[in-house]
């Protein structure tokens, strides 16, 4: 590991301990900061509502720390859009956000959008399958950028289990065998090429806050791979020492298929590509193998190759700026 990583990992590592609730709320009535959170949404009506009122009790009503809190539904065929308002949040359909440009599929193309449905200087996002969770999610990402005037992007990292129908994958490293594709294909990407961001320990974790005025500056990859397009890009623009992560604890949320892990992984490929070389990608598609009933099958899934520039340069967040 890099020597300036080392560093890193002791100056900009933190746990949930090292600034308790009273120092957060004290900085943001000194800084007079506000805060969004933000949960992009798609079919998630089992635990969409749980998170939304921890965070509405313990961060609106009890503690003044978080100023808005919005669900951006993405097109959800479930009751996601009807419990999350139940809960407590602000609900905004993914295609009423700037209407001007037709919405993509996509975790990215979400994020994006929520630029404009929101106000805060602080946009926190959270994924919106969590289950067993807990406001300390968000005190702890948000902290670092209401306490440290130099910090503009914080990730959580935890302890991923994985579960297989509701029980823990068996061996002994079960309690850390979930983010299967941070281990195979972001974290070697990560430290072959971009070394200094090898210190994070969940690069591809949707929990994370930033400064509007970093986020609004950066590309957004449509797909999956916008983590790790978020953290490189940011790396650049603002430096290593502005990046920073906070022990939350353990993160449990519903797990995907090999298969659909392949399809995540080869769109964060194609993130890293881009960023490597701005180069043509040949064949932006990915041939998987599914068993029918005449044997292997092929299905072909397109790779996620559009970005979204970044929110400075819409006319309509501009123009709302002005205003």
């Amino acid at each position: 590991m890099l020597e300036e990583v080392e560093r890193w990992l002791r100056a900009r590592s933190w746990s949930l301990a090292d600034r308790p609730l009273h120092q957060i709320l004290a900085a943001k009535r000194a800084t007079g900061q506000s805060v969004s959170v933000v949960l992009p949404a798609l079919d998630e009506e089992a635990t969409v509502g749980d998170i939304v009122a921890a965070i509405r009790r313990d961060l609106m009503l009890q503690a003044p720390l978080v100023d808005e809190l919005v669900v951006v539904d993405s097109g959800s065929t479930d009751r996601t859009a009807e419990v999350a308002a139940a809960a407590g949040a602000r609900v905004v359909h993914r295609d009423e956000i700037l209407p001007r440009i037709p919405a993509v599929p996509g975790k990215g193309e979400v994020l994006w959008r929520s630029l404009l449905a929101t106000r805060g200087d602080i946009v926190c996002f959270v994924d919106a399958d969590l289950r067993e969770f807990s406001s300390d999610f968000v005190t702890g990402i948000v902290g670092p950028l209401l306490t440290d005037a130099d910090v503009h992007l914080v990730k959580a990292m935890y302890d991923r289990p994985l579960t297989v129908s509701g029980a823990s994958a068996p061996g002994p490293a079960g309690a850390g065998q979930g983010g299967r594709v941070t281990e195979l294909m972001a974290r070697p990407l990560l430290n072959m090429h971009w070394p200094q961001l090898a210190g994070f320990v969940q690069p591809l974790g949707g929990e994370y806050a930033a400064r509007r005025s970093l986020l609004e500056q950066l590309p957004f990859p449509v797909g999956y791979g916008v983590e790790l397009g978020m953290l490189v890009d940011a790396l650049h623009l603002v430096g290593l020492n502005a990046l920073a992560q906070v022990d939350v604890g353990v993160r449990k949320h519903r797990h995907q298929d090999g298969q659909a892990l392949g399809r995540m992984a080869a769109a964060i490929y194609r993130t890293a590509q881009l960023r490597l070389a701005r180069g043509h990608l040949i064949r932006p598609s990915l041939t998987q193998f599914e068993r029918g009933e005449d044997g292997f099958e092929p299905r072909t899934y397109s790779v996620d190759t559009e970005e979204r520039p970044p929110m400075v340069e819409i006319a309509e967040y501009a123009h709302r700026k002005v205003a």
